[in-house]
């Protein structure tokens, strides 16, 4: 930012760049998972179950997290992507049975492989278009 605290013209075509850029990416994305019959909210669950690091699958609060949204919200998301066959729920083992972690179905793996696959392909493709980005001054 320039030393009065305002932006430049510069630095406004970054930023709208920028924010060009990523939404059209979601945009693609949310296109990408309606073709294969899912909501963007369920592609991310089903992403956010497989990249989970540790065994056993996440909790739904975990999810929730991963989600930026609220428990009782992403226990209606689990419902429908469960009614799908895309994803399950396992109790807890040990001392908190009450804790719920949610594993993905096989459908659910070669759906998110599928969209995934693309995804890789579409930020490789953006990727040149994001590094056009630096030959921009920089904001600050």
């Amino acid at each position: 930012m320039s030393s009065s605290g305002h932006l430049t013209d510069q630095e406004y075509t970054r930023l709208l760049a920028f924010r060009t850029v990523l939404r059209q990416l979601l945009r693609w994305s949310e296109r990408g998972a309606a073709e294969v019959g899912l909501t963007d909210t369920q592609h991310q669950l089903l992403l956010a179950i497989r990249g989970h690091s540790h065994p056993g699958g996440p909790s739904i609060g975990e999810v929730a997290g991963y989600l930026s949204a609220r428990h009782h919200s992403v226990v209606q998301l689990i419902d429908r992507t469960e009614q799908l066959g895309l994803v399950t729920r396992k109790r807890g083992q040990g001392t908190d049975r009450r804790v719920v972690h949610l594993t993905l179905t096989e459908a659910g793996k070669e759906t998110l492989a599928l969209l995934s696959a693309t995804h890789r392909e579409e930020l490789e493709r953006l990727t040149p278009l994001i590094g056009a980005l630096d030959d921009l001054p920089a904001v600050g």
